[in-house]
């Protein structure tokens, strides 16, 4: 059964702009592109090293606002729209509340590899696996 609404986490990454692109080619429904802040105090970010600066989380939200602008013109070129969300907190989690709290019911996102033990983490990344591994509905992971 073809999805009806498609989540497209957008992290900045060429593979989430090609989840977005793949997204886009391959499914015609509504699509919403999330972007996710992380404060400083989680584990993803450089809380232990540095403070918490309001100039800091407005940096983040700047870039938050140019990634989905980004996305809504590579939508526009296509002649598609997308909606738009900016959620904070931890990037696996907060895409999980949104998956649940936004009757979203496929994922597209972008996979990294990096050093982490384990194959399934270098293969997809530490969000992308913990997605895949938690979500209750279908995600691409666009490589």
């Amino acid at each position: 059964m073809a999805p009806s609404h498609v989540l497209v986490p957008l992290d900045g990454s060429p593979l989430a702009e090609d989840a977005l692109e793949h997204a886009l080619e391959v499914f015609d429904c509504k699509i919403t592109v999330l972007n996710v802040v992380t404060p400083l105090d989680t584990h993803m970010s450089e809380g232990g090293v540095l403070e918490v600066e309001d100039s800091r989380l407005d940096e983040a939200y700047t870039r938050a606002d140019r990634l989905i602008e980004r996305a809504r013109s590579q939508s526009e070129a296509v002649n598609r729209s997308i909606e738009t969300a900016v959620e904070t907190g931890e990037p696996a989690d907060s895409i999980l509340t949104y998956i649940d709290t936004s009757n979203i019911d496929h994922v597209v996102m972008g996979g990294h590899g990096g050093p982490k033990p384990g194959p399934l983490h270098r293969l997809l990344g530490t969000v992308a696996t913990t997605v895949v591994s938690k979500a209750p509905l279908s995600v691409t992971v666009v490589r």
